[in-house]
């Protein structure tokens, strides 16, 4: 790492492997630059930025091109995990797009928010293409009933299926993408449409909960579930407030299932058994995705 103050590399703006083609391997191992885009680097002192995306694009995409896809949400402010299970994005772009559909962002031509959306809602394997598009409604950016609107176009094209499967659960309340998988677990097994950031109150505070069924009670209890990332919910510290909290959200009439990564990604239903069980319901399996 940087034993000094040394100037950034490239004065801090994006560059390729062919601008440093003997040095690129050593840069990396050194940890002072880092893959920002396939196949385009930057010195790891520089912040994520709106300015410094479109740069590193603007390195790999066709001047006469727009960006689209993958690379088009992100351009448009959308974070990879939301995208796919990649890190990276890579350039993605297209000659072939009406100018309707086009806007401009720093200097480069992309797909609007509302043509991006519709895309990936087409082109993404479901869980992503409903983050992605919760992502991009929740931006501001595009409104869920125009999308709706607009993908008649699309009609007979490949995906669009899916894709209106995917604008019938979009929802811009979902804070994270864990959140739209989630949902989508749920909505696959059977269990109806679970409402989202559910307010709670308390003798000393208003609880939120991620999602939950507060319309369908067993015996008095409410069921409620919560997305715990491992970034902020493995220390134990992090843990025993979590404990803490669920318990106090018992006290309030609330049954709580804590979500952890590996209950939404592979194939054993341990999650719909659980919320199956409280609900008195046989889900649907096996799993979709």
């Amino acid at each position: 790492m940087f034993e000094y103050d040394q100037p950034y590399y490239f004065a801090g703006l994006p560059f390729t492997a062919r601008q440093v083609p003997r040095k690129l391997a050593w840069l990396l191992a050194r940890g002072e630059i880092r893959q920002f885009l396939k196949g385009v680097y930057v010195d790891v002192r520089m912040s994520d930025s709106p300015a410094l995306r479109a740069d590193a694009l603007r390195l790999v995409v066709p001047a006469d091109a727009v960006v689209c896809g993958r690379a088009a949400a992100w351009l448009h402010g959308i974070g990879t995990t939301a995208l796919g299970s990649e890190d990276l994005v890579q350039a993605q772009w297209t000659r072939d797009v009406p100018d309707a559909d086009v806007v401009e962002l720093d200097g480069l031509r992309v797909t609007s928010p509302a043509s991006t959306a519709l895309a990936l809602a087409m082109a993404l394997p479901r869980p992503f293409a409903l983050s992605a598009v919760d992502a991009i409604l929740r931006s501001g950016k595009a409104d869920l009933w125009a999308l709706r609107a607009a993908s008649a176009a699309y009609e007979g094209r490949r995906g669009y299926g899916q894709s209106q499967d995917i604008l019938r659960h979009a929802d811009r309340r979902a804070e994270s993408p864990a959140e739209s998988w989630l949902r989508l677990r749920l909505l696959d097994a059977g269990f109806g449409r679970p409402d989202l950031q559910i307010g709670v109150d308390g003798p000393n505070r208003v609880y939120r909960l991620d999602v939950g069924y507060p319309d369908r009670p067993i015996d008095g209890r409410k069921l409620g579930l919560e997305y715990d990332s491992d970034q902020w919910h493995s220390s134990i510290r992090q843990q025993s407030r979590d404990e803490t909290r669920r318990t106090e959200l018992d006290a309030l009439g609330w049954h709580i299932i804590s979500v952890r990564r590996t209950d939404l990604w592979g194939s054993y239903p341990a999650l719909e058994l659980a919320v199956g069980s409280f609900l008195c319901q046989q889900p649907r399996l096996p799993r979709r995705w």
